[in-house]
């Protein structure tokens, strides 16, 4: 990556700026601006992830940048996180919307801006900068949105299908520790040990409510913009990575938005397009600083007249855990919709063929298959985040292979799996896999979708299935960008359970297929242009050094005496000095997943971070620990959450619940 230190305007920076919300709490923000540039169009990040220490090495390669060309860059602190002040009460909540809102009018009334405000964002500030963009607050013209969803319920980190994610605890587990450290006391100079304290006392249970709602209720459609499309006014620019956890997104805007949206999808896991991996990465600032000349500054570059869809269709390559690089080509589609209707191939006895035939076999319980899922979004916290070879969870799955290919297919979309079948069981789910099985036996993954059976007239409710009797049912797997070479076939490999990735229901299940078809989004070949991004570009780095090593390690132990299987990941991201601030962090992760293999109701997951910031001989440590169990008719959840720090403070909280399965 190139590193730019020189820029049309020289850069001022604000490390802290109180801004005041309407009921007197005020938000830190972290302020960067062009030198004598006069009033200019302020770019918005609004997160609970710490601007001190959590996210200070992504924003000094991003905001400078910005700024040095004539925006001014506001990194703020979310209410009750960071170092602001208030109390945080959930992801994504009426407040937090509500301050996002005051924010923007804020910007929109300094001197130094010219009242025009964007916002950006990964992850949560993806989410939140399409959920602020539907609410219309009118300085906002444009929003450029990494990673993120349109809908909290279906295509969030906690439910996938209708099915509670693996993810859900662990996220919960993660904000838990992540939030609960204190302000940074070198910028909250007055009162920073109270604002902690009151923190730690109104610390949520979120993973006891995250499970409560199993159902795709009022709770998850608040903020999920696939509500209403038509609120969203501001220009969108979506973007993704086909490694990453939230690669649905970008499709789903460009399909509905009313509003100017184009779409860019890469490689990439779950971080900015510049530094991600695997590469290749893009000057995605500049992919970005035309999107804001374009919108802010009303500067006719063109951006408008982009194609729909710009996406990095991935060339096969022997299943890995981790890739550095993943070859491929970039195509750009400028009509996304003119794509052609999916090739329909069906089931027919063991084979995807041209033709139906009959079926009438079975998927039994496996409560092992998921082994070689991956993470649900690969983010660093971890050895080996990606899907491994299929192989030993194809053995486990009732699967389907399609002829060897005489010629290369793009697969470029949605693939469907439609389904005739029946369960023995009231309550079952079911995981299906698209895969690509290469000549020496091979299976890489290249999509998978989940379906709870419960929820096959729509996820606000659960209808139990009839037991014995056939019923029809549609799973829509991941979007996907995918060459499938010649040499190799196609493999739909469908199973009753998918653990740890999705939570597996209490009592094993035997699912018979009757009959089913595969629609495949094939692009036809020459259509589409190729595409040419320049190389990465940002900021200077900020100045760091290591003060003790990073280690990680992942393990799959398999116990004979009581056939159980246990995941185990760990990671240590050593002590971490910002030479700038004098502040030092680190960050240590565990995870466990286990279940018995006889024993369906024996899934159980833990979860434990340990997080120290220090400055001198001031120093805190956080330690958080997340429980679930899938009991046979509840989810029996614990939480704790301990801190200690200088002058002997102490603090010890704990939560838990049994939530009945719905």
């Amino acid at each position: 990556m190139q590193h730019v230190t020189e820029f049309p305007y020289e850069i001022t920076e604000e490390p802290h700026v109180w801004i005041t919300m309407p009921d007197g709490v005020r938000l830190s923000a972290r302020i960067w601006r062009p030198k004598d540039a006069g009033p200019v169009p302020a770019i918005l990040e609004y997160l609970p992830y710490r601007k001190r220490d959590s996210t200070a090495e992504r924003d000094a390669l991003t905001h400078p940048y910005m700024a040095g060309h004539g925006y001014a860059c506001v990194r703020v602190d979310m209410r009750g996180t960071g170092d602001s002040e208030g109390l945080f009460d959930d992801e994504y909540s009426e407040q937090e919307l509500a301050d996002g809102v005051a924010v923007i009018d804020w910007l929109a009334a300094q001197a130094w801006c010219s009242g025009t405000v964007g916002m950006m964002g990964i992850s949560w500030g993806g989410f939140n900068g399409l959920q602020i963009a539907a609410l219309r607050p009118e300085p906002l013209k444009a929003v450029v949105s990494i990673c993120s969803t349109v809908d909290r319920y279906a295509d969030d980190i906690h439910y996938k299908g209708g099915i509670m994610l693996g993810e859900n605890p662990a996220w919960a587990a993660t904000v838990l520790g992540w939030f609960a450290l204190p302000p940074d006391p070198e910028i909250v100079r007055e009162g920073a040990m109270g604002m902690w304290q009151e923190r730690l006392d109104d610390t949520p249970f979120l993973a006891g409510r995250w499970a409560e709602h199993q159902l795709r209720d009022d709770y998850w459609k608040h903020g999920s913009v696939c509500e209403d499309y038509s609120a969203i006014s501001a220009a969108v620019l979506s973007v993704g990575g086909w490694h990453d956890g939230y690669r649905n997104t970008i499709a789903h805007l460009v399909e509905n938005l009313d509003a100017p949206v184009k779409g860019l999808i890469g490689p990439w896991n779950h971080k900015y397009p510049h530094f991600a991996v695997p590469e290749p990465r893009i000057d995605f600032l500049g992919e970005m600083l035309r999107w804001w000349d374009r919108w802010l500054k009303g500067i006719e570059n063109g951006v408008e007249d982009l194609p729909d869809m710009r996406l990095w269709v991935m060339d096969s390559v022997p299943p890995k855990v981790s890739y550095d690089h993943r070859p491929g080509r970039w195509v750009a589609l400028d009509d996304w919709s003119a794509r052609p209707k999916p090739e329909v191939l069906h089931f027919n006895a063991e084979a995807l063929a041209a033709e139906a035939g009959p079926v009438g076999r079975k998927a039994y319980p496996a409560l092992a298959c998921g082994q070689a899922a991956g993470e649900f979004f690969p983010f660093g916290f971890g050895p080996g985040e990606l899907p491994d070879d299929q192989r030993v969870d194809d053995a486990l799955s009732l699967f389907f292979d399609g002829a060897v290919a005489q010629q290369a297919c793009d697969i470029v979309g949605a693939p469907t799996v439609n389904l005739r079948l029946a369960s023995d069981q009231p309550r079952a789910q079911v995981a299906v896999r698209l895969c690509d099985v290469a000549p020496d036996g091979s299976s890489a993954l290249i999509s998978h979708g989940f379906l709870n059976l419960r929820h096959r007239g729509g996820h606000e409710a659960a209808v139990d299935m009839p037991v014995g009797d056939m019923v029809d049912v549609s799973v829509v797997l991941d979007q996907c960008g995918y060459r499938l070479p010649a040499g190799h076939k196609l493999r739909v490999a469908i199973s009753t359970s998918y653990w740890p990735f999705v939570w597996p229901e209490a009592k094993p299940v035997t699912l018979l297929v009757d009959s089913g078809t595969l629609a495949l989004p094939v692009l036809p070949e020459g259509m589409g242009e190729g595409w040419v991004f320049d190389p990465p570009k940002a900021a200077p780095k900020r100045e760091t050094r290591m003060l003790s090593d990073w280690a990680e390690a992942k393990r799959v132990i398999r116990d004979a005496s009581d056939r159980s299987v246990t995941l185990e990941i760990a990671s240590d991201t050593g002590a971490e000095l910002d030479v700038a601030t004098g502040l030092s962090h680190s960050i240590k992760h565990r995870e466990v997943f286990s279940i018995c293999e006889d024993d369906a109701a024996s899934a159980r997951a833990t979860f434990e971070w340990e997080r120290t910031m220090a400055r001198g001989d001031w120093s805190v440590t956080v330690e958080a620990h997340v429980t679930m169990t899938g009991l046979d008719d509840c989810f029996e959840v614990t939480a704790s959450l301990r801190t200690s720090g200088e002058g002997g403070h102490a603090s010890y909280k704990e939560w838990n619940a049994q939530i009945p399965r719905l």
